[in-house]
């Protein structure tokens, strides 16, 4: 992997002028921290012509690679650190044949290559932070075995912080690394288990970035999808179909739709019963629809979005008007579809909501606790008073599972819409009798 994958203008610039800054590595000879041997070697490349670095690193970049690891094992000044840093990640740009150089240096010391580049993550200092991410990112995508946990869990914690920060530097460099570490299985499953990355990459898509960043995200999205529980639970817990429809359908960038619906096709492939009501609810078959009528200058995207619609095409045709309302329902954005307002509907579908342990009915009482959009909860709670008038033991079992509180408070709501729908519904459950046989 190359080290241009992670960079930004921000890096570049700091570690130019790094680059030229004197150590004074003498002073640590005289403190006994580096050895005469050391000191040699170090000054044959520190702040020398880049052709005679490199003429060193190829007769010598075993000894360089091992050098200053150790050195940055043993040495904890700032601007030290920065500079070794620096020499690392020199000796590894547009030489990826020498990244093997650094990751067998634990043939010499256990604690080699990862232990002092994970310990200067926790340095105060920004530069020594992200240039230390982008040289873990670097070796560790490049290890031929799985990464070990010691080594994955705490970078990819601290990438978690970068990654929620309000820092845009920050959030830049953790995606580019997330991009390239994401590949790996082992790194997918680690990222699920760190809830702040996944939501952290979610809220930057929910700002509404620019194109480059967009595309950056939707591809650590489309990476994480490769896992089968992944694609099963993502859109439950993150809501991300309906946030990456809005997205492509935004987008000015081709390659920010190919990605997308390049993730469309891995959530269907692999969790479609998961996934695709919640995409049919976000309005992705008429999206998909439009797609295929586009001219592409990719025609590999063309193939996944007609996959998708077709996918799309056949699920929509197998669905009853009660399919339609629960797959709504399951994407926790109700709206008002004709479904909700048909007296039809509710005297043939009523009480269905009571089938297994009243699963859609709680599903539907529990939108009125964790949704804070005005149009859910009025749309929910005029639901719960349908399912009162229409099922005569609605009332005791609207109050045994603790809704009807919770429809007397939202008579209070800020908005006036909620208010009168919360209304309407206790006045169903006010006229409606107690029926408990």
């Amino acid at each position: 992997m190359s080290l241009f994958l992670v960079s930004n203008v921000d890096l570049d610039t700091n570690s130019a002028k790094i680059r030229i800054k004197d150590p004074h590595w003498e002073a640590y000879q005289r403190a006994e921290l580096v050895t005469s041997e050391e000191l040699s070697l170090i000054k044959k490349v520190d702040r020398q012509p880049r052709a005679k670095t490199e003429s060193v690193l190829v007769s010598d970049g075993q000894t360089y690679a091992l050098l200053y690891l150790r050195l940055l094992k043993k040495l904890q000044r700032v601007d030290t650190m920065q500079s070794l840093l620096v020499l690392i990640a020199d000796a590894l740009l547009d030489h990826d044949e020498r990244i093997p150089l650094f990751t067998r240096t634990s043939q010499y010391d256990p604690d080699l290559p990862y232990v002092p580049l994970i310990r200067t993550l926790e340095a105060q200092d920004d530069f020594i932070q992200l240039k230390s991410a982008q040289i873990l990112t670097v070796l560790l995508s490049s290890e031929t075995t799985p990464l070990q946990h010691q080594h994955l869990q705490p970078f990819l914690k601290v990438l978690a912080t970068l990654i929620q920060g309000q820092s845009v530097n920050k959030r830049d460099i953790a995606v580019q690394c997330l991009e390239s570490l994401l590949a790996r299985p082992e790194c997918r499953r680690t990222v699920w288990s760190i809830p702040g990355i996944t939501a952290g990459l979610v809220d930057i898509l929910r700002q509404k970035p620019g194109p480059q960043m967009s595309y950056q995200v939707a591809f650590c999205l489309w990476l994480l999808s490769f896992e089968q529980n992944i694609a099963e639970n993502i859109n439950r817990k993150y809501d991300i179909i309906p946030l990456l429809v809005s997205v492509a359908q935004a987008a000015v960038k081709e390659k920010v739709i190919r990605i997308i619906i390049a993730t469309f096709r891995n959530l269907i492939t692999t969790a479609p019963s998961a996934n695709l009501p919640a995409m049919l609810v976000a309005e992705l078959l008429p999206f998909s629809k439009n797609l295929c009528t586009r001219k592409w200058s990719d025609e590999d995207i063309l193939e996944d979005i007609q996959f998708v619609r077709d996918e799309l095409e056949v699920n929509f045709e197998s669905l009853t008007t009660y399919d339609e309302y629960t797959s709504e329902l399951a994407s926790g954005h109700l709206s008002w579809t004709p479904v909700h307002e048909s007296e039809e509907f509710w005297r043939e579908n009523a009480m269905k909501l009571n089938d297994k342990d009243y699963e859609q009915l709680k599903l539907l009482i529990g939108l009125l606790g964790t949704s804070e959009e005005p149009l859910v909860l009025a749309v929910a709670v005029h639901d719960l008073g349908q399912y009162v008038k229409h099922y005569e033991r609605g009332k005791k079992v609207i109050t045994d599972l603790g809704a009807k509180t919770r429809i007397m408070e939202l008579m209070t709501h800020s908005d006036s819409n909620v208010r009168y729908h919360a209304l309407l519904s206790v006045q169903q459950l006010v006229s409606h009798p107690w029926v408990t046989a």
